[in-house]
């Protein structure tokens, strides 16, 4: 299983310089990727939320591209409701020469109705809708097609400059319910895990992935299945503890629990912590436990 780590993209922490010292230490250890991820805004008077002060991920992974030269830069996810699929074609496909050929793009269909109106987005058919905008992304990479479905449509057009990865980015769908792992399963490159999900349950969500995958003609063994994990550094010891709660041997344990479950990936999201995000936490404490963790979690370790 390969090993990522998510840059500092939540709270007071989710400055510039911390990004670029995480990203770099990351790819000087050896780490397989790092990771952003996207909230456009939040409730007014939310205090519960761990998505605090957040940057937008993909000007974030372009500033980390110019930091760093072989560690691949992943997001997730962008919710596709927000974007026309032209404009967010372009972002990636340019992201993705920036990067020189790094870009992971995940994608998602959104699930705050503040966002939604906000944007001025519909929330109906989400489902739909993402699998038309997928395939007019792809159209639109692909160069001289016209599009024509039934939220999107544009007549034969060329877009350049083409991504550097042939004939697109990895596209990593996100979600959790059934539709939605067996449309990343039938479209996508693989999938990815929200922060919320059971890291004892991933084997039943792979499995649906792969079922879709087979069913539709593809290779279930081609599919990257990546685990976004909301690591809490803590304490070891504890009968109650919960996974990837605990002290960095009991966390580590819980990764080897999750790559038996058929996760081709994982990267170790301290964002989720509110001791690391949470607006009571110090930004320079919470970047320097983050250094410390780059180390205890890096491959090879």
């Amino acid at each position: 299983m390969l090993i990522g780590f998510a840059v500092p993209v939540s709270g007071g922490w989710s400055e510039p310089a911390g990004q670029a010292s995480v990203a770099r230490r990351a790819e000087e250890l050896g780490y397989h990727s790092v990771w952003t991820l996207q909230r456009l805004l939040n409730p007014a008077g939310a205090t519960d939320t761990p998505y605090r002060d957040v940057p937008d991920p993909l000007v974030t992974l372009a500033y980390l591209a110019g930091l760093t030269e072989r560690i691949r830069l992943g997001v997730a996810i962008v919710n596709m409701p927000f974007y026309s699929p032209v404009l967010l074609a372009k972002q990636a496909a340019t992201l993705d020469r920036v990067a020189a050929g790094r870009l992971d793009l995940g994608l998602g269909i959104g699930w705050m109705p503040e966002e939604f109106a906000a944007s001025g987005a519909p929330m109906q058919r989400r489902g739909a809708r993402a699998e038309e905008f997928i395939a007019a992304m792809r159209a639109l990479w692909a160069g001289g097609e016209g599009f024509e479905g039934e939220f999107h449509r544009f007549p034969p057009v060329v877009m350049g400059p083409a991504p550097v990865q042939s004939p697109e980015p990895p596209i990593l769908l996100g979600g959790a319910a059934d539709s939605a792992l067996r449309r990343a399963g039938r479209l996508a490159a693989g999938w990815v895990s929200a922060s919320r999900a059971d890291p004892g349950s991933l084997g039943r969500s792979i499995a649906v992935v792969r079922e879709a995958a087979e069913e539709a003609g593809r290779d279930p063994a081609a599919l990257r299945f990546v685990c976004r994990a909301a690591v809490r550094v803590r304490a070891g010891g504890r009968a109650d503890r919960r996974p990837l709660t605990g002290s960095y041997e009991e966390i580590r344990a819980d990764f080897d629990d999750i790559a038996a479950q058929g996760m081709t990936e994982l990267f170790v999201d301290l964002n989720f912590d509110p001791e690391i995000s949470g607006p009571a936490a110090d930004p320079a404490e919470s970047l320097r436990r983050a250094r410390e963790a780059l180390e205890a979690f890096a491959p090879g370790a």
